[in-house]
């Protein structure tokens, strides 16, 4: 039984778009990389904030992330839905509340669950915008690739296949970020628009959920 339409709307799906960077083009000289140490997040600053634009089922959408080290999570999208992740010291488990801000909605749900109902997704992913693709894939350097977009900074261009598509990712080291993503036909699908480095303050993970009607998908999807 499919639970994500039942407990998600569409507005929060949305929110849980993270680009199906898929890739299936000709092989090239370059040597495959593996995924997770190209786009390493090694030395990475112990805190990070950022605004991004990305495209989905035709429409453009704004989204801000926090990032406290490998503990807390705040994702904001289009003003309409916040997405808090909360990881316990020295566990691979966290939970999420996902507040709906214009119903007024507060869902809880765990990680396991999460993966129950077909979001496979992790901290990398939620943190860095950026997934891990599922099954076989090929990822090179693409030295030679000229795009007219403009990225944030400087970053170095990827391209990653997988099936029967291929998608090209400027990853920046500096900011263990990927700035720019591009589909097939070179058309943007992420974009980083702004970035900080710097301290956050503590408020900015403080839940303001009062009055919200509360949904515990985990009993939800306990009881099915």
């Amino acid at each position: 039984m499919n639970f994500s339409g039942r407990i998600f709307g569409p507005r929060i799906r949305r929110a849980f778009f993270y680009f199906s960077l898929v890739s299936a083009s000709a092989a090239s000289v370059a040597a495959d990389l593996d995924f997770d140490r190209t786009f390493s997040i090694k030395g990475e600053a112990p805190q990070s904030h950022y605004r991004a634009t990305y495209g989905s089922e035709g429409k453009a959408h704004e989204v801000e992330i926090w990032r406290d080290g490998d503990r807390r999570l705040k994702r904001r999208t289009d003003d309409a839905i916040e997405t808090f992740v909360f990881m316990p010291a020295n566990e691979v488990e966290w939970r999420m509340v996902v507040l709906d801000l214009k119903r007024r909605i507060r869902t809880d749900i765990d990680r396991t669950n999460l993966i129950r109902i077909g979001h496979f997704t992790d901290w990398f992913s939620l943190s860095h915008s950026l997934m891990r693709p599922p099954g076989a894939y090929t990822l090179q350097v693409d030295a030679s690739f000229r795009s007219g977009e403009k990225p944030l900074s400087s970053c170095r261009w990827y391209r990653l296949t997988r099936g029967t598509q291929d998608s090209r990712i400027c990853w920046s080291g500096a900011l263990h970020l990927p700035l720019l993503i591009l589909n097939s036909d070179n058309q943007v699908q992420w974009r980083v628009t702004a970035s900080d480095m710097g301290p956050i303050a503590a408020s900015v993970f403080e839940m303001r959920d009062e009055g919200f009607v509360r949904n515990d998908a985990n009993e939800d999807i306990k009881g099915d």
